[in-house]
């Protein structure tokens, strides 16, 4: 039986790789798929555990031998996310988790229907250029890059099934956690994997 496909999108700085990071944490029936991109490594962030770095010559050579199960381009850098991979950890019966824009979540949704999404926002514009800037990663000028797109982000909210709002971290975690655990209890699900029990039960 195949695990759950889940999409956890978010604007730059809403907070989507801490509740990521405390989700893989807390539940060990999930698997992140790690994404290949163009973009430098931020500090102490590592090749192989955070992102697949690969050069736009390799990324383009991956992309035309059909490799990525979705990429997008995002603030002049390509990222996308390995089919092979996804195909072999879901027939294990693992739940797998794609950290990815809306632009990749619509290219899965068309290939895995039934895939889960969950939107995460921030409380205000406000928190989110605060966060943004909190970072000291980038200008001012690409801080503002960020609050644009951000809006442009969350004119996609409609098209996922979950929204969690992360104000306080812990709270967004344990409802991302939920959402994560009641997707396996879904009845189809337990139909097939508790089938040796209902039968029993049944007699």
């Amino acid at each position: 039986m195949s695990g759950n496909l889940f999409i956890v999108s978010a604007p730059s700085g809403a907070g989507k790789t801490s509740l990521v990071n405390g989700l893989l944490t807390q539940n060990k029936q999930i698997d992140l798929s790690v994404s290949y991109t163009t973009r430098d490594p931020r500090p102490g962030e590592v090749n192989g555990t955070d992102y697949h770095f690969v050069t736009r010559e390799q990324f383009m050579q991956k992309a035309q031998h059909g490799d990525f199960l979705e990429s997008a381009e995002v603030y002049g850098n390509l990222y996308g996310t390995s089919q092979s991979w996804i195909s072999q950890e879901n027939g294990k019966g693992r739940d797998i988790l794609l950290e990815i824009d809306w632009q990749g979540a619509a290219q899965v949704r068309s290939k895995f229907p039934d895939s889960i999404g969950i939107f995460i926002l921030p409380p205000s514009l406000e928190t989110l250029e605060t966060r943004l800037k909190g970072r000291k990663q980038d200008s001012d000028e690409i801080i503002a890059k960020r609050l644009q797109a951000a809006r442009e982000d969350i004119s996609h909210v409609a098209e996922f099934d979950y929204v969690i709002i992360n104000d306080k971290l812990d709270v967004a975690l344990h409802q991302l956690n939920s959402v994560v655990v009641a997707a396996s209890l879904r009845r189809n699900r337990q139909l097939t994997r508790q089938a040796n029990l209902i039968n029993q039960l049944q007699k």
